[in-house]
């Protein structure tokens, strides 16, 4: 049988970098999603306020296993 996957996307937040904000969605992410398999950025962007960089944001696709009951 053919596996299926879903890919959902998830946005986290880090004040140190994108690629911490990027480890965070994944780790949030697979403590409720099961069978984890790849992880894609599509966006970073950084929160200003009064002109200076306070938190990095990174969009993660992220795709695991989908089971049907």
């Amino acid at each position: 049988m053919a596996s299926v996957y879903k890919i959902i996307e998830v946005v986290g937040v880090s004040k140190k970098s994108w690629e911490d904000a990027a480890a965070n969605a994944v780790a949030t992410t697979g403590k409720k999603l099961k069978d984890l398999r790849i992880a894609e950025v599509i966006k970073m962007d950084m929160k200003l306020e009064k002109g200076k960089v306070v938190s990095y944001r990174t969009r993660v696709a992220v795709s695991f296993k989908y089971k049907q009951k």
